[in-house]
């Protein structure tokens, strides 16, 4: 056990307990510039679990390593979402929408934008299997428009809002589709979502991480992901008080720490991009937004019909104009196999209009 310890770094081992200690010393008043220490400490765990991420990624293959990261921030984020609906109560209706959007929007511009500029810019063109992509779309597509457009459309409760019994069908349905999309990813058509014969990857020639090195990183991951995302809640005061002295509207909020949560996961698409792996960062940053959405609703909607709130799930008419505009332009970029920096831009460009309009709504 020692030797396996042994070979991964002391600073990606000593990261997530000191994140976890830094939380620890919140009890006692050490005064304002303790928030500054929280975002070093907030900074350097995220770069642990991108590491810790990679190492059992690296261990189990695709398409079941790109799953790891997803599924370990996922978890955490719908838990997080939880505790501040329970915490919030009725208040708090429009928290999962706001961030469940927020979320989206960050991977399917800001995460994929950069990663295709960053890739197209270094290899000119990148090639990905378009089956997988294909699937993780229209899987992604259905999902969105069931759970953030169409509430404001329905009669039985005026909108945004679900009734009881539409909440719990639609949430069902957003659970059967994502549990869909993983026994065709992972089992029924894993072969679609696998690199293409012919593109380099260095990673995939080294020698993999033993079991148990793989087993250590992956505790590690989970502790340095709950320290990441509770430092980002411990700062959530900061950051309001910097969007409130510039006179931005409050959900900038929720986007800088849906940010925040999601650096681990741009992180890594991002580094997977720049190896010429564009199927590995695209599984990684797709998977994620279908984990993100189809795994909070149920959550969330559970939550709201055992305590009889009302979910505001229904986003406004500017939120639906640039999530139908992404949703377009995701299909046409990714509709060839093929990417330049030109996609990459074009994500990047709708993206900055994402966080232009909400700061200046």
């Amino acid at each position: 056990m020692i030797k396996s310890i042994i070979q991964l770094p002391f600073w990606t081992i000593a990261t997530p307990f000191i994140g976890c200690f830094l939380l620890f010393g919140q009890l006692f008043d050490f005064g304002e510039w303790y928030l500054i220490l929280l975002s070093i400490g907030l900074l350097f765990g995220v770069l642990a679990a991108v590491h810790h991420a990679e190492v059992v990624a690296h261990r189990v293959g695709e398409p079941f390593g790109t799953l790891v990261l997803a599924a370990a921030i996922t978890a955490i984020e719908v838990a997080l979402i939880v505790t501040l609906m329970l915490t919030g109560g009725e208040a708090a209706s429009a928290l999962a929408r706001d961030t469940i959007f927020a979320t989206v929007m960050i991977i399917l511009n800001g995460i994929v934008g950069l990663c295709l500029l960053v890739g197209g810019n270094r290899f000119g063109e990148q090639r990905f299997g378009m089956l997988g992509v294909n699937a993780s779309l229209s899987t992604l597509a259905a999902i969105v428009v069931l759970t953030l457009i169409l509430p404001n459309y329905t009669t039985t409760v005026a909108g945004p809002i679900y009734s009881s019994n539409q909440l719990a069908f639609v949430a069902l349905v957003s659970l059967v589709l994502y549990g869909t999309f993983l026994f065709v990813q992972t089992v029924r058509h894993r072969d679609y979502f696998l690199p293409q014969q012919g593109v380099s990857d260095e990673d995939i020639h080294a020698v993999p991480p033993t079991t148990k090195v793989a087993i250590i990183s992956s505790v590690l991951l989970i502790i340095g992901l709950i320290a990441v995302v509770l430092l980002a809640k411990s700062i959530s005061p900061m950051i309001e008080a910097g969007v409130a002295s510039i006179g931005a509207p409050a959900a900038l909020v929720g986007v800088i720490i849906a940010a925040i949560v999601l650096m681990p996961e741009g992180l890594a698409a991002l580094r997977a991009a720049k190896s010429n792996r564009l199927q590995t960062s695209l599984n990684l940053a797709l998977g994620s937004a279908l984990a993100s959405i189809g795994l909070s609703i149920p959550a969330v909607a559970i939550v709201s019909v055992l305590n009889g709130w009302p979910l505001m799930l229904g986003i406004d008419a500017k939120s639906t104009v640039l999530l139908v505009l992404t949703l377009i332009v995701s299909t046409l970029s990714l509709g060839n196999g093929r990417t330049t920096v030109l996609q990459g831009l074009v994500h990047l460009m709708i993206f900055a209009v994402y966080l232009f309009m909400t700061i200046f709504p």
